[in-house]
Formats: C-alpha cells, structure tokens, sequence
C-alpha cells in the first residue's frame, strides 16, 4: 500500500547546476524506495525527466499529467503507472494536485512558480491544507523567500503565509517531513 502521493513540480529543462538533475533522480529514488507515488507533469525532459525515470528505475508508481500541446515539447512519457492527458494547463495542474497529499517543488523556471504560487493562493485562501515543500538545492528558492518577506514587508500579504511554506535544505530532510506525514495519515482515527 502506498503511504503518500507527492506531487512534484519542477523543470523541463535541467538547470545549470548539476546538483538539480542529481536531486531530482535522488528525489524520485527515494519516493519510490519509501513506497510513495510520484505525481507530476508526465515529461520526459530536464528535471521532470530525471525524476520520473529514477521513480521507475526503484520499482515506484508513477502518475504523470501532460496537456495536448505539450506532448511533443515536453516528451511526453507514455510509460507510467498512470498516463493522463489534458487538453489544457488548467486541468493539469487540477489533475495533479488533486491527486497528491503533498507538493514538493525542485527548481525550475516561470512553469514551476506558476504552479507553486497558485497551490500557495489556494492554501492561503483555506481550499486545502497540504503541505508545500522547497526542495532548496544550494540555496536556489532564497531569492524567492527573500520576496515573499518582501511582499509581507510591504503589507500585501499576512506574515502567516510563510508557515504555508516548508523550505527544506536537502532531500534527507525533505524525506523526513514526507514519512512524518505518511506516518500520521496512517494513524487511525
């Protein structure tokens, strides 16, 4: 039985940094070695790539979501667990929440933020209470936290939107927090 289905946002391209493609195949390792289901954007390209191949290569259960227009571009990875194809943006990124308990967010570019920004409106506005993570390889996502503080200095936001937001230093203690959270789901009651 699956503990948990994470939903993992991140690049379709990979990154200057090394350490991003390593993270990401270490990502997906490491979803499937603890039996959780990754959920993601069903490329086959960049970051997205690495994670998924690295989920299959450890035996685990993949779902992947990718719109029409992206099949060619992004590559579209047809042998998943779960292959499921939208005809728009909106109803992927619908799609892949929907089946998650989690959000995690490697690095990546406006694609990745689009996501993370409109999974923290909707948590923000109380339409779910997952937990978003930042997977912060070498310090990656610090410009971005750096705005948000920004953004709640200059009042256009309540200082309780970074507690919607985890931003974790390594995969270890992304892993920590995610078996913490399957470990609850799992209690009775």
């Amino acid at each position: 039985m699956q503990s948990l289905s994470v939903c993992v946002y991140c690049g379709a391209r990979p990154g200057s940094d090394p350490a991003y493609m390593e993270a990401a195949t270490a990502l997906g390792a490491a979803l499937a070695g603890a039996g959780m289901r990754l959920v993601y954007g069903a490329g086959d390209v960049g970051l997205m790539g690495a994670v998924a191949r690295a989920a299959q290569a450890a035996g685990g259960q993949t779902f992947g979501v990718i719109p029409t227009h992206l099949m060619a571009w992004e590559v579209g990875k047809r042998d998943l667990t779960t292959f499921v194809v939208t005809e728009t943006m909106h109803e992927r990124k619908k799609v892949m929440f929907m089946n998650a308990e989690a959000v995690v967010v490697l690095p990546g570019g406006a694609g990745s933020l689009d996501e993370f920004f409109e999974v923290l409106t909707w948590r923000q506005l109380g339409l779910h209470d997952k937990p978003i993570y930042l997977l912060d390889i070498n310090g990656y996502w610090q410009p971005l936290l750096a705005l948000i503080d920004h953004v709640i200095a200059q009042g256009f936001a309540d200082a309780s939107l970074t507690s919607y937001i985890d931003a974790v230093p390594d995969l270890p203690a992304l892993m920590a927090r995610l078996s913490d959270q399957a470990d609850q789901a799992d209690q009775p009651g």
